[in-house]
Formats: structure tokens, sequence, C-alpha cells
């Protein structure tokens, strides 16, 4: 998944910058959630679940490879962000144009929370067969269309490829694919977004995030109608 919907957004970038930030944000975001995929798994790491647990660790002295995916997620999303400001497209914003450098500054760091803060949602979502590709394919519909849609379309394409699979239990995405995806998502709400409409996604992203800590996005979808059956479609009933 990661390696199809990296090569696939990358190559449907409208430009170098876009096409740089999607490798950075997809196989970055991808490799952190591999290692936490492999490292995470052992016995000793298991105990820290969640942001808090992780910090929790980190003051006891351990490193968890979630930390780990938590900060380089962080990272790969500052500098796609970075790169996403050098597109003609994303330049051209009305607000951009009329930013000093610190309002640069400020809108590079809330476009790399809008790139980290998908990846992780996704990652989240990821709890049952299917769900995290289904999250992504309805999150990344709408954002096929306009300059920068070829990102979202590269990575959905690969998502669905991918989907049957998931759902017969043959393959797991895991935190790699859920990042991956998550991250090429994020570049494209970020690349077709202002100042503005950056904060309004981080702080839904970041209310979603916090909200997980407290609660079981499991029981809420097992709970609401609609949202269960279609959790449950196309999932193995044995």
């Amino acid at each position: 998944l990661t390696v199809g919907a990296v090569t696939a957004a990358a190559l449907g970038a409208p430009s170098a910058p876009a096409g740089g930030a999607a490798l950075l944000a997809g196989a970055g975001a991808g490799a952190v959630g591999l290692y936490d995929d492999v490292v995470g798994a052992r016995p000793e790491q298991k105990a820290a679940k969640g942001f808090t647990g992780h910090l929790a660790a980190l003051r006891e002295g351990r490193v968890t490879a979630g930390l780990v995916k938590i900060v380089g997620v962080g990272a790969v999303g500052l500098g796609a962000a970075a790169l996403l400001a050098a597109d003609p497209k994303v330049a051209a914003h009305p607000r951009r144009q009329r930013q000093g450098v610190l309002g640069r500054g400020v809108d590079v760091l809330l476009g790399a929370g809008v790139i980290a803060g998908t990846a992780n949602l996704l990652n989240l979502l990821d709890l049952r067969p299917g769900r995290a590709l289904k999250s992504g394919l309805l999150l990344g519909a709408p954002l096929t269309r306009g300059p920068h849609g070829g990102i979202a379309a590269g990575a959905l394409g690969a998502a669905s490829g991918l989907l049957e699979a998931d759902l017969d239990e043959r393959v797991m995405v895991g935190d790699s694919g859920a990042n991956a995806l998550g991250a090429l998502l994020g570049v494209t709400l970020a690349a077709r977004s202002g100042p503005l409409g950056r904060a309004g996604i981080l702080a839904v992203l970041a209310g979603l995030t916090a909200a997980s800590e407290k609660v079981s996005f499991t029981q809420v979808i097992q709970r609401t109608p609609g949202l269960r059956e279609l959790d449950a479609l196309g999932r193995r009933t044995d």
C-alpha cells in the first residue's frame, strides 16, 4: 500500500514540489509506521498506549516505538509542508500572498499539523479489517478534484486495490499502510486549503485525536446506525 500509493500519488502531482511533498510524506510516514509495526509488537512496548502513554514512558526514560512514529510523522509532515510552500498553485492563494515571514512560518506549521494529523487519524481507525481503507476512500473521494487531486487519486487507487484482501483478512495494512495513506490525503488537504482552512482542519483533527484518548471509536461506530453497517460491509462473518 505504501509503495503503490506513494508512487501513484507522486506521479499524479501537478508540480515537482507537490510530488516531492507526496514522496516525503507518504514514504516517511510509511517507514516510521513500519518501524512501529515491527518494534512496537515486542512485549515491552505494548504497555504504552496512546499519546499520553508514550509521553509517560518517555518521562520514565523509555523511548517507545510509538513515540518514534509520532516524532517521525511530525518531521516528515513539516518537510512536506515546506515543499508545498514552493508549489506555485499553493503559494498563489490570496491570503498567502499577503503573508510576511512569520505568517508563512505559521502556515507551514499548520500544513505539517494537517499532514501528520490525517496520518494519525487513519492509523487510529485501523482497528478492524477494512476500516482504515474505507475511511481513506470516503475522506479522499472529494479530494480527487482540483489541481492536486491526482495525489489523492493515486493514493485511493492503491487503497482500492487492497480493500478486498484487507476485508477478507488476507492482508493487514498496519501502521505503515494507514500512516502512508493518511499522510498523502493530508498533503492534498493542505495543498488545497488556505491558512484559515488549514487551521480549521487541524482543529478538527486535534479534537478527534484528543477524543480517542478517552473514547473508543469502535464503540461509537458500533452504537451508531449507518456507521455500524458501513463498517461491517464486506467483512468476513465466520
